[in-house]
C-alpha cells in the first residue's frame, strides 16, 4: 500500500520523491529510533534503509500509519494519537497498548478496536 492510497492524513509519512512510506518519518512521528521501529514492524534494521526493500517496508509500515491516521482523526490531533498509540492500554488486552499489539503482530485487532469505537461501541 503506498502513501498516496492511505489518504491525505497519511501522506505526511511519504517521501517526496518516492511513492512509498518513509520509515524515517514514521519513526520521527512516533518518537522512536529506526531500530525500535524495525522491531515494532518486524523487519531487520538494515531493511529500513535498503532501497530494494522499499515495498516490504511499505507493507510493514502501512498498518502503523493506518492506525495513526484513524487515531489522529478521532483524537483531533496527531500528538494525542501518538500518545494514545504508545501509552493508553486497550480494554480487553491485559493492559497492552496499540504499540504493544502492533509489536505482537496484532495491528488488525487495533484497527478493529478503533473502528468499533468510531461506530459507537465502547469497550
Amino acid at each position: 500500500m503506498t502513501a498516496l492510497s492511505l489518504g491525505l492524513t497519511a501522506t505526511r509519512f511519504g517521501d517526496d520523491n518516492s511513492p512509498f512510506l518513509s520509515a524515517r518519518r514514521v519513526a520521527e512521528q512516533l518518537g522512536v529510533t529506526l531500530s525500535e521501529l524495525a522491531k515494532l514492524i518486524g523487519v531487520a534494521r538494515n531493511t529500513l534503509a535498503a532501497k530494494s526493500s522499499a515495498r516490504k517496508v511499505d507493507g510493514a509500515l502501512s498498518p502503523v500509519v493506518r492506525i495513526l491516521a484513524v487515531a489522529s482523526e478521532m483524537a483531533g490531533d496527531e500528538s494525542r494519537a501518538v500518545i494514545w498509540f504508545k501509552h493508553q492500554p486497550i480494554p480487553g488486552w491485559a493492559g497492552k497498548t496499540a504499540y504493544d499489539l502492533v509489536g505482537d503482530g496484532k495491528a488488525d485487532k487495533v484497527l478493529a478496536y478503533l473502528e468499533a469505537v468510531r461506530s459507537g461501541v465502547y469497550a
